[in-house]
């Protein structure tokens, strides 16, 4: 039974209900750390690949970058799970893949694209810097694939 005493105490609402933190943001979205860990990510992707634009660029015009959470698998025994062509894999765990062109489900064109897999690279790195580096060797290892060239060649190494 409620009675009108008991309803006035509970009626100020607290701003941190249930233990759960600030309501709102922590900093403006014009600040760096107000971006989310995928939105670093993608950052990082970018910076990653300016290198290699730089030099290939021409030729990497006709190529797409997309950056996934984790791959899709179609079976679940880890025993029966084989990758496909152009799949860059660690410990049975692919990192980057390199869709080639060609149609799509709708017979759509499609452009050739390098997918990135956020989730296992991230898992994989020790920090910043060394995801950083990770992922400019997993760019590396896939536009040398898709150039049909050495990686050392994509990465200047080959002056």
């Amino acid at each position: 039974m409620t009675t009108a005493r008991r309803t006035q105490r509970r009626s100020p609402r607290r701003r941190d209900r249930r233990g759960r933190g600030l309501r709102g943001l922590l900093y403006p979205v014009s600040l760096p750390a107000s971006r989310t860990r995928a939105e670093k990510f993608d950052q990082l992707v970018l910076e990653a690949l300016e290198p290699i634009e730089l030099r290939w660029g021409p030729e990497l015009a006709e190529l797409d970058l997309a950056v996934d959470e984790v791959p899709e698998v179609d079976e679940t025994s880890p025993d029966e799970v084989v990758w496909g062509a152009g799949v860059l894999a660690d410990v049975g765990v692919p990192l980057a893949q390199l869709v080639p062109a060609g149609v799509d489900h709708r017979g759509l064109p499609s452009r050739a694209r390098i997918v990135i897999y956020r989730r296992p690279l991230e898992a994989r790195a020790r920090g910043g810097a060394d995801l950083a580096d990770l992922l400019h060797e997993v760019l590396v290892e896939q536009v040398a694939e898709y150039l049909n060239i050495e990686p050392d060649a994509v990465d200047g190494g080959a002056e």
